[in-house]
């Protein structure tokens, strides 16, 4: 079937990444993964330089001899979750009802086991990773390969994220909460299978660069995927102490003398297909308009009418401090939805949203007991305005990081994201409880 193409304006920030990608680039302060529990030899543990879920903890060293070495760390989450929504269904911007599927179960929810280590070069790192959602019952295995070069330049290929919201670049699982909160998850993009640079662009001023198929490869296989790249930048800056705690993450837990500040901006742009034939369900599905609908749907735009390619174009600007067990993080997001390749006529040609995420903690007790509240808050195109209060309680039984008990609350209005990864149910207005207990290790 021929298509209708309707090209929306090109937003700015294909353009930002051009001019940010053509700048030179120099140097990584690498932050290694967490030392938790404390050990001497850390040098073979694979660089926590920006990949987030795929950066282990101190784990243990099998082996180490002069042409490699091998660490094994796992991570894992069981988790107790009630969504209490109003009502069995919501209405879309369109005015059709859909149903609501809230969620009340217990689960291991997730598991990740690292082997990690360098062969023949203590510079050439690898990152076999088994990642396992019993909630969808996915188990993947899958790696990362990087050269450290010099604290300058870091190349990297593999899985990797694409660099958008701050939550996958590095933070976790050292966040607020077991899983994002709704405003990051909502714009945010995924991983996939890429190669990417990373260092030192002026002193405690850290770039990325990094290239990949598509902006999530879960679902999306080789044979279904389209012929486009999807290109991301990062700056991260940390002007008064050069590092903001373990991954970057939330809450002091260092317990700073000295005020710790991080600043960033984030960019991407790709070209993003549906990942099946028109007719079938979507295998793409990290997108979401703001009224939870997956703009790949038949009849997401128009009845009928299948979006089958879009373009995607992503902003983000963050800032953050620490200071004696106090932290403040926020980041505001702006996205573009245009270009769209459709299989008739839609009423659109272009869906702009923007919102943003704020959070804060303090460690009541140090390296033992932490209360924290979050907000967000997303201004969209269609004017439904969701948005979200939540907050919670950290408590780590031996004031270290590697084990946490977790208590969580959310009240959410019209959420726009959901998935069983995380917290939402697509469309969810109401007050969700989560009980959870997590290891790194």
């Amino acid at each position: 079937m021929n298509g209708v193409r309707i090209s929306g304006r090109l937003s700015c920030s294909s353009a930002l990444i051009a001019s940010l990608a053509a700048a030179p680039l120099a140097g990584i302060a690498a932050q290694e993964a967490d030392p938790l529990p404390a050990k001497q030899d850390t040098a073979n543990r694979f660089a926590n330089t920006f990949n987030g879920e795929f950066a282990p903890g101190a784990g243990f060293t099998l082996i180490k001899t002069q042409r490699g070495s091998l660490n094994i760390s796992v991570y894992g989450l069981f988790r107790y979750m009630n969504q209490y929504a109003v009502g069995d269904s919501f209405t879309d911007h369109l005015g059709r009802k859909r149903p609501a599927d809230p969620r009340n179960d217990l689960n291991w929810q997730r598991t990740f086991v690292w082997l990690t280590g360098f062969f023949y070069d203590p510079k050439l790192r690898y990152n076999i990773s088994l990642w396992s959602l019993p909630t969808t019952q996915q188990t993947l295995l899958f790696g990362n390969l990087q050269y450290r070069a010099s604290e300058h330049f870091v190349f990297g290929i593999g899985i990797t994220p694409n660099l958008t919201a701050r939550s996958v670049q590095g933070s976790w699982p050292y966040w607020a909460a077991t899983d994002r909160q709704m405003a990051e998850e909502f714009f945010r993009g995924g991983f996939s299978s890429g190669l990417f640079m990373t260092g030192e662009l002026l002193k405690r001023l850290n770039y990325t660069l990094s290239m990949n198929n598509n902006i999530s490869q879960l679902g999306v296989t080789q044979a279904n995927d389209i012929p486009d790249l999807a290109y991301s930048v990062d700056l991260r800056w940390q002007p008064t102490t050069g590092e903001f705690g373990a991954r970057n993450g939330l809450a002091d837990f260092e317990f700073h003398d000295t005020v710790a500040t991080q600043f960033g901006m984030s960019s991407m742009m790709s070209r993003e297909g549906r990942g099946a034939p028109v007719g079938q369900p979507p295998n793409a599905t990290q997108i979401r308009m703001s009224d939870g609908v997956n703009p790949f749907d038949t009849g997401a735009l128009a009845d009928t009418v299948t979006v089958t390619k879009l373009r995607f174009n992503y902003l983000s600007f963050d800032a953050g401090v620490k200071y004696r067990g106090w932290s403040l993080e926020s980041e505001y997001y702006f996205r573009w939805l245009s270009d769209f390749f459709t299989t008739g006529p839609v009423p659109l040609k272009s869906i702009y949203d923007n919102g943003f995420m704020v959070e804060a903690m303090r460690m009541v007790v140090p390296k033992s007991l932490g209360v924290y509240a979050v907000g967000g808050y997303v201004f969209d195109r269609f004017k439904r305005h969701p948005w979200e209060l939540s907050g919670g309680i950290d408590y780590y039984p031996y004031r270290s990081r590697a084990w946490r008990l977790n208590a969580h609350y959310i009240h959410v209005v019209r959420s726009p994201t959901g998935s069983f990864f995380g917290y939402y149910t697509a469309g969810q207005t109401g007050t969700t409880i989560s009980l959870a207990s997590d290891i790194l290790f």
